[in-house]
């Protein structure tokens, strides 16, 4: 990965992970591994979508031969919308597609803030920025709500992953 703000993305994603996992007393090295790998391909990918994911557990399969098939199958479920993979069924898998969006909700939340920095963000704030629909619109909240639903509260969700990500403000310039 060269694209700076793929690389963010992907430390956000695998910061909220760790800290998913430790609430759901998972493997936090496990889930904190998928959040860091998944869009190991997009740069290669986004011009073909259908290949994102899919793409990722050649090259992982290929770099890390002993990389857990749990890990690659998170990968390439979490673009499931996009390639030909089925929804995600795992808590590990589900948890990444849900992380993956909050990501990017939460920091741009952060971005408009006074200071921009992610210690004045509360979780009010994002809840508040999920409610509009025209905010940060790449941010898919169905996804979020089909994915938490009758795992975790979309509150309580979101403020482990806010958490997760002041931890690593400085990481992400923020």
């Amino acid at each position: 990965m060269k694209n700076e703000k793929i690389v963010k993305h992907c430390l956000a994603v695998s910061a909220i992970m760790e800290k998913l996992a430790k609430y759901f007393k998972e493997d936090e090295r496990e889930w904190r591994i998928a959040g860091l790998l998944h869009d190991i391909d997009y740069e290669i990918t986004k011009e073909n979508p259908k290949k994102h994911g899919i793409l990722a557990e050649e090259i992982l399969r290929k770099e890390i031969p002993s990389i857990s098939s749990k890990i690659l199958r998170a990968i390439r479920r979490h673009a499931y919308g996009l390639n030909n993979e089925p929804a995600p069924e795992t808590l590990m898998e589900k948890m990444l597609v849900a992380a993956d969006q909050i990501s990017g909700l939460i920091i741009a939340t952060a971005l408009v803030m006074p200071d921009k920095r992610l210690r004045s963000v509360k979780v009010k704030n994002v809840k508040n920025r999920f409610k509009e629909k025209a905010f940060a619109r790449g941010v898919n909240r169905e996804k979020i709500l089909k994915m938490i639903d009758g795992i975790i509260e979309l509150d309580k969700f979101i403020e482990i992953s806010l958490k997760a990500l002041q931890g690593i403000s400085d990481k992400l310039g923020l």
